[in-house]
């Protein structure tokens, strides 16, 4: 199994935990310059109203230009309060939510400045909820290509999320009646619904999330 080679994100997508499970470890490239509109600094929800994007304002706003190391959340926005906010509203009625919204609730009140280890934190806690472990390791320095033993997925953006979702595994989502179902969300709209069979829901279906979405990540 090669390892992964990925920026760091908040609370990730479903396809990316497929292909994490799949592989003998992490490394995070910390040396990567952010990039605006794509996963660093952001996740998606499925909300009454249909997809929600929930984003982290980045300090230095569009003129911002730094290596993930070294960039910083906004404090002006008040978002970890409004984040939490959103979150409680749309997912108090899923099944495991309760179960999970007390260490979920400290982490947002409790976040650090940093987007890097904001996002590490949000890797550690799904870990940790999902009693899943893997090796990782941070970049020592900023490399374009590491190699046929790598998985990059560097290259990931957001859009799988407006995708067909006739072949992606289903599963419970509290709106769906409403909105349909919303594929490729947060793994967090996977873990209020699925509790704690939420990994072995990977293992299971982890191949067909992934025929499912890389003939789309092929198109962008």
């Amino acid at each position: 199994m090669a390892f992964v080679i990925s920026s760091l994100m908040p609370f990730p997508c479903i396809y990316w935990w497929c292909k994490i499970y799949q592989c003998e470890g992490i490394v995070w490239d910390v040396h990567e310059h952010f990039e605006k509109m794509t996963y660093r600094n952001r996740y998606y929800i499925a909300g009454a109203g249909g997809l929600l994007k929930m984003t982290l304002p980045i300090a230095g706003g569009r003129e911002h230009k730094s290596a993930m190391k070294e960039t910083c959340i906004a404090t002006s926005d008040n978002w970890q309060t409004q984040h939490w906010r959103t979150i409680l509203s749309v997912y108090n009625n899923a099944p495991y939510f309760d179960y999970y919204a007390p260490s979920l609730e400290h982490l947002f009140l409790n976040s650090k400045l940093s987007l890097a280890d904001f996002n590490l934190e949000s890797f550690n806690w799904l870990c940790s909820q999902l009693n899943f472990s893997i090796e990782s390791h941070q970049s020592q320095t900023y490399e374009k290509n590491y190699g046929e033993n790598y998985f990059d997925l560097r290259f990931l953006r957001p859009g799988l999320e407006q995708c067909d979702h006739c072949d992606f595994p289903p599963y419970y989502q509290v709106f769906q009646e409403r909105t349909g179902f919303l594929p490729n969300l947060s793994l967090l709209d996977l873990l209020f619904s699925e509790g704690p069979y939420s990994l072995q829901w990977i293992k299971e279906n982890g191949e067909s999330v992934i025929k499912w979405a890389e003939p789309e990540l092929l198109k962008s």
